[in-house]
């Protein structure tokens, strides 16, 4: 990448197609560098800073932090560091190691304020962005309900699709679409003209007829739980919820007052979700652990 810059070529970066489509993403460097001064500002990255930055360089959030890291003059390094950067999921995981002082620069997924807080009260920092591998950086705040429009970005919401106008825009994606000057990965959201609220483009199951949005049950579900699905016959698909041995119990009790399409029927005792290499929770793995765990169930089996 740095060479990249000092030549004046394009990069092609592969994307995890989080968005919807695996693929790769084409931008030029300065896409990049024109919002390194911004960036700065969001992470506290200077010169000589030592930042950790452990999860997968073939992840576009990760990819930028290191050049980022390199081109200004700090140092990419093991916990602990000043600064870091993580998923919401890993910041759970790795909240412990952290020191007071800490920065932590969260993307990949949303940050709920309930994790910033718990961050907050060991000495943690958040610094919370949204953005895409083809998009760069759209919106950032303390947590995913204080997003405002990142430096020298404009944000639209169109028909409820978030919509973004900035410098930082790659030149092509799989998931990018353009009106305009207006770019766009098809995430939805609202916007009130000063904070972006996005829902993204939701992991949702048909069950017996019903839609149902994932992030909407775990929401209802205080955050206790993961949900995923299981192709069942006859019905699509069945909703099911992994929870931590000790919530399991609560949970499931408190299920019971949601709306019936909303209700997990299948259920896992874990104590942390999978992770995929990118540090986002791998709802496929665990439709994959309860088929283990009950063979002859889902595509020929009945609840």
């Amino acid at each position: 990448m740095l060479a990249a810059h000092q030549d004046g070529q394009d990069v092609a970066l592969p994307t995890s197609g989080t968005t919807g489509a695996a693929g790769e993403v084409v931008r030029t460097t300065a896409s990049w560098w024109s919002s390194f001064a911004a960036y700065a500002d969001l992470s506290g990255v200077r010169p000589g800073d030592r930042v950790w930055v452990p999860g997968p360089l073939a992840s576009t959030m990760n990819l930028f932090a290191a050049v980022h890291a390199r081109a200004t003059g700090a140092r990419l390094c093991d916990a602990p560091a000043s600064r870091a950067v993580l998923t919401p999921a890993l910041l759970e995981r790795h909240l412990d190691e952290l020191r007071p002082g800490t920065r932590v620069v969260v993307a990949g997924d949303a940050l709920s304020p309930a994790l910033s807080a718990r961050a907050a009260a060991v000495g943690v920092e958040t610094a919370h962005y949204y953005g895409a591998a083809e998009l760069s950086f759209v919106a950032c705040g303390r947590d995913a309900a204080s997003l405002r429009a990142f430096p020298g970005a404009e944000v639209a919401v169109v028909d409820g699709v978030v919509w973004v106008r900035s410098a930082y825009v790659a030149r092509s994606g799989p998931a990018l679409r353009r009106r305009d000057d207006w770019a766009s990965v098809g995430d939805l959201g609202t916007y009130d003209g000063t904070t972006l609220s996005v829902t993204g483009r939701p992991e949702a199951i048909t069950t017996a007829g019903a839609t149902v949005v994932l992030s909407e049950v775990e929401a209802a579900l205080a955050g206790r739980a993961t949900c995923f699905a299981v192709p069942w016959d006859g019905l699509g698909a069945i909703l099911g919820a992994a929870v931590p041995p000790e919530d399991d119990a609560a949970v499931r009790a408190s299920a019971g007052a949601l709306p019936p399409a909303w209700r997990p029927r299948l259920w896992l005792c874990v104590d942390e979700p999978p992770l995929t290499v990118a540090g986002k929770i791998d709802r496929a793995a665990l439709t994959r652990r309860w088929q283990a765990a009950h063979p002859g169930h889902g595509a020929t089996g009945r609840v």
